[in-house]
């Protein structure tokens, strides 16, 4: 078997370091069958114990194996509990995933705001679509003053909803559109399910051990 150049200065995984490096080319550099695959067994165990984030992973010691023949840029001849991958299974890459190109006329609705008008346009039913509209509005004033950190004026809503369905979907002037937003700041105002207004400061029965104090001093 070829010697293994324990100077190799290239690291194929940088996250074992230098020194994991180069006990894997001792290991490789062990003549004795036997001996090499019980060294690439305690091998494994060491980089386990480097790296326990991998335990989270499905089949977290095959993972091991494979970096294992990676460190010894997969010259090891071992016997190995899994299927032996080759460089070009391991190192292949997924493809890349197609970025949508769809643009978003109101970026701080997002584009589930303008699926939802497409939903409501489509919808047939007149009572059904002016409850799926006034919905629609509660959800963007929302997400509008969750994305502007301020309060907006209903008419904005309206006219931007106007705007996104070209004139198909509407709210009348007299229409709240603000449950949503108020629930929200109901919620973001309580702190451990009491009212922003009562919340107790500081330890509370001052007035009880002060008045049990003096009663003590008065025994005494």
């Amino acid at each position: 078997m070829a010697e293994y150049n324990t100077s190799r200065e290239k690291l194929f995984l940088k996250e074992y370091g230098r020194h994991v490096q180069r006990i894997v080319a001792n290991c490789m550099n062990e003549k004795d069958d036997a001996r090499r695959n019980q060294f690439a067994r305690e091998l494994i165990e060491l980089m386990g114990q480097l790296n326990p984030q991998l335990r989270n992973v499905e089949d977290f010691r095959h993972k091991l194996w494979d970096h294992l023949f990676i460190l010894s840029n997969y010259s090891l001849k071992v016997d190995s509990p899994y299927p032996i991958k080759d460089r070009a299974e391991i190192e292949k890459r997924p493809e890349r995933l197609p970025y949508p190109q769809s643009r978003i006329k109101y970026k701080h609705y997002g584009k589930n705001v303008e699926a939802l008008v497409e939903k409501a346009i489509e919808t047939e039913d007149p009572e059904k679509q002016a409850g799926f509209t006034e919905c629609i509005g509660n959800f963007m004033k929302l997400v509008y003053e969750n994305w502007s950190k301020e309060d907006v004026n209903d008419d904005t809503i309206k006219n931007d909803l106007r705007l996104l369905s070209k004139g198909k979907l509407s709210l009348s002037e007299d229409q709240d559109i603000g449950s949503l937003a108020r629930a929200n700041k109901f919620k973001g105002g309580r702190d451990n399910g009491r009212p922003e207004g009562h919340r107790h400061k500081g330890g509370g029965g001052g007035k009880f051990r002060s008045n049990r104090n003096k009663n003590f001093k008065k025994k005494r």
